[in-house]
């Protein structure tokens, strides 16, 4: 599959009854060569109507995180697990989830990340461990095949909960030290290659 026939996929998808209440499919935001992924686990009400993920309340915090550690935006990839929104954004159930794991797949084979961060508990508990603990294990890193990944807290969580905030921007700032060690090795690497 390329990402033309992903998009077609999603479009045509009606595995689960998502299918027949969305307005948009939202697929992804960002490079399709990045090596830093960010996945979160539904469109809401705002992507929903663009068909864009991460560009609401939540998503416009997400960049401003962003923007505060060095990541530029434009050099990384975000998507959530979910295509399709839930109604009244409520958790994805796991039918819904496993529709969708396909598409993700696709997505994550289709880009080839280093690094894979989950934005909240619903995509660390299906993408790290079933029985992740976020305000444990958040800003933890693993090594799961050939991904390093970690879970952050969701950027809706914060706008419920501020005080997580500066928790959120040292899992950040961390993020952002493993992927500039990773853009340095690449570096490395490169200039290996060339010689």
């Amino acid at each position: 599959m390329d990402f033309k026939e992903l998009e077609d996929a999603c479009r045509r998808c009606r595995k689960c009854g998502l299918g027949e209440t969305r307005k948009n499919t939202v697929l992804e935001r960002g490079s399709r060569s990045a090596r830093l992924m960010f996945v979160g686990e539904a469109p809401g009400e705002t992507e929903d109507n663009t068909g864009i993920p991460f560009v609401g309340a939540a998503g416009q915090l997400f960049d401003k995180y962003l923007e505060a550690v060095g990541i530029d935006r434009e050099e990384i990839y975000v998507c959530n697990i979910l295509k399709c929104r839930p109604p009244h954004n409520r958790d994805p159930l796991p039918e819904e989830q496993e529709a969708c794991m396909e598409y993700l797949r696709e997505q994550v084979r289709l880009v080839r990340p280093r690094i894979i961060v989950c934005l909240g508990r619903i995509a660390a508990m299906r993408l790290i461990s079933p029985d992740f603990k976020i305000t444990r294990e958040h800003g933890k890193f693993f090594k799961r095949g050939n991904f390093l990944m970690c879970a952050v807290y969701h950027p809706s969580a914060l706008l419920r909960d501020p005080s997580k905030k500066e928790e959120s921007l040292r899992d950040m700032l961390a993020i952002a030290a493993e992927y500039e060690k990773l853009k340095t090795e690449g570096d490395t690497a490169g200039a290996r290659e060339n010689l």
